[in-house]
Parts: C-alpha cells; structure tokens; sequence
C-alpha cells in the first residue's frame, strides 16, 4: 500500500469516530430539556445541581444543551434531588399508569355488566381493601368512652348509664386496654396527686373483674353521681386530704361500677385512619 493510500485511510478513520450518532444526539437533548425543566421548576441553579450531584457545572450545562448525557451512575441521585422517576427523567411510560392486557379486559367486562352486578364488584373490592390495610395497619381495640365522668370531689349528675362514644385504643401500648372495657374521664381534684382533673383512666367492668379489696381503686356510683375511690373499710376515701372519706349505711346505694386499671396515655388513642379500617373491617360482624 502506497504511504499516501495509509494517511488517506486514517484520516477517513479519524473522521468517522468523531462522528454523533444523531439517534443518540437526540436522546440526550431530550433528556437534558428534562434536567433543565425540573431543575428551574424547584429554583435551582445549575452549580446548585453540579455541588449537591458532585460534577462540575460545565457538566450540568453540557446536559442541558444536550451535548451530552448524565453517566448512568449519578441519574438515581439527580432524580432524587429533582424530585422525579427514572421515567420522568427518560421521557418512558411508567408501567404502573398503563393497563395490561388483562386490566383492559376486565374492565370491558365490568362496563358490559348490569348495575347490580357492578356494585357486587365494587363491594368486594371495597373489602379487599380493607382487609389488605387492616394487614398493614396496628392492631386497635374497641372501647366506651362514657359519657359520665368519675368525680373525684363532690358531682351532682344523671344516673349511670353503660353509654358513651366509641375509642379506639393501641393495645401494644399498654397492656391495661385488653383488660379494660370503659373509659372515663377525671372532674375534680380529690384524687390528686395520682389522678388529675382530665385524666382519662381505663376501668375493667364488674361484674367481670374480681371483687374489689380494701386499698384498691374503683369506679363507683353513689345516688346519682359518679366517682373514683379508693376503697376503704369505713368507706370511699381520696388521696387528696383535703376531702373527708364519704361513710355509707346500709340502706345507702353504693355501686361499683367496675376496677381502676390506670391512667390512659393519650398517645394510645387510635389515629382517625386506624379507627375507620377498624369499622370496615368489623362493620359486617
């Protein structure tokens, strides 16, 4: 081969390699209108970007006019710090918005349906539903708030009643709930310093929990009114001194309503998405 015939040859060589395959050209000035997109939509600049990715500026403006492309090994933290997908960021369907070919199916079905069929179906997905977030969700046990507070000092109120609103309580947090089946709250300051004006206490119902011994506390019910005591021989008493021990004779109506487990730590209460699984799941019980 002649010496000119080589130089032709790799000149010819070297001028193909430098060649953009205008496919690929494309691509990346897409994906880089992207970059730019996002990036101005949060407010950033690009040596913002450059820093938090750890390129160069130069690099991110590369992107952006499309000169190049991001390596493959930093597009999962550029897409973090944009706050998009690796769809969003190539410009691809995700494949979660698309229906399959099954899904098209079943939907051509449901639509060929009468109305009473369709609200079988949508009943039955409602109870999947359900049943599958009741699998993701705490368990939550079901209680009465009463509506009648337990005086703890001196209460005028209607009688007794087993009636309130329904609570929805964690029992993993406080291994009392299981055991409990009202709650109450606290009026009055004759219980201090162990239960204040507010507390909300879980009490086991009697009869149901073991009879009630001396030195323990109850909830009980006296005439009309309602309270928490410590049950003594001579009587009810309080923890706060300053409230003298209520005696009672025979023919005084003295009930017990049931025994003090504890103080409810607020943080047990159930979140209003708990409590409204628990209802879906148990409406059919």
């Amino acid at each position: 081969m002649k010496q000119e015939d080589k130089k032709s040859n790799i000149s010819k060589s070297s001028k193909k390699s430098n060649i953009i395959n205008p496919v690929h050209l494309k691509e990346a000035h897409a994906v880089g209108k992207r970059i730019k997109y996002y990036r101005e939509r949060l407010g950033l600049e690009q040596k913002a970007v450059a820093s938090e990715v750890g390129i160069t500026p130069n690099a991110v403006s590369n992107w952006e006019s499309g000169r190049t492309r991001p390596d493959f090994s930093i597009v999962p933290k550029l897409c973090e710090l944009l706050g998009i997908t690796l769809y969003e960021m190539y410009g691809i369907d995700n494949p979660i918005n698309v229906y399959t070919e099954k899904e098209q199916m079943m939907i051509e079905d449901y639509r060929s349906m009468t109305l009473g069929h369709q609200l079988t179906i949508d009943n039955l997905i409602s109870s999947l539903k359900a049943a599958e977030s009741s699998g993701r969700c705490p368990e939550v046990i079901k209680l009465t708030f009463c509506d009648k507070g337990l005086a703890a000092g001196f209460d005028s109120g209607a009688e007794f009643e087993d009636a309130g609103e329904p609570i929805y309580l964690y029992p993993h947090t406080n291994t009392a709930i299981r055991q409990a089946d009202l709650v109450f709250a606290v009026n009055g300051d004759s219980m201090e310093p162990e239960y204040h004006d507010g507390d909300m206490v879980l009490v086991e119902k009697y009869p149901g929990c073991p009879e009630l011994q001396y030195g323990e506390i109850g909830a009980f019910m006296v005439g009309n009114n309602t309270y928490i005591k410590v049950l003594e021989e001579d009587g009810l008493h309080s923890f706060n001194k300053k409230y003298a021990p209520m005696h009672f004779s025979d023919d005084d109506n003295v009930y017990l309503i049931g025994r003090v487990l504890g103080i409810l730590d607020p943080e047990s209460v159930a979140s209003q998405t708990d409590a409204d699984n628990y209802e879906a799941m148990h409406s059919k019980d």
